[in-house]
């Protein structure tokens, strides 16, 4: 990959946008410093997205589904393991806006379910 220069007033936005969801996390019992599944999104032609998949293993991610939202854009989730402490999430937006400039794609956001150390 070769690490796309980003916006840093992009960064910071979706920088704001992780905190909200940070927040909500812990607020529901979640131990940020457990490794979990963390998913992300992106948008784009498919062409874009096909390419995506081929480099997603490279990129630290493993291929999770191609669907359609609501508008019938195509969508692709990936998916890697990860804490979800501020300091990991960061490092993983800041990676998918390099991959959004890298391959002509559109970063839709992430997430990743509650661990509370209670499940296996």
């Amino acid at each position: 990959m070769s690490k796309a220069v980003v916006d840093p007033r992009r960064i910071e936005e979706e920088w704001e946008a992780d905190q909200e969801v940070l927040a909500n996390l812990v607020e529901n019992g979640d131990r940020p410093e457990m490794e979990r599944p963390v998913d992300v999104s992106f948008r784009g032609s498919e062409e874009a997205l096909e390419r995506l998949i081929e480099a997603a293993e490279d990129l630290g991610f493993d291929f999770l589904e191609m669907e359609e939202n609501e508008d019938g854009e195509p969508c692709l989730f990936l998916v890697r393991e990860q804490r979800a402490d501020p300091e990991s999430i960061k490092a993983l937006t800041v990676t998918c806006l390099q991959i959004e400039a890298d391959y002509g794609v559109e970063y839709d956001g992430w997430g990743c379910a509650v661990e509370d150390g209670t499940t296996e």
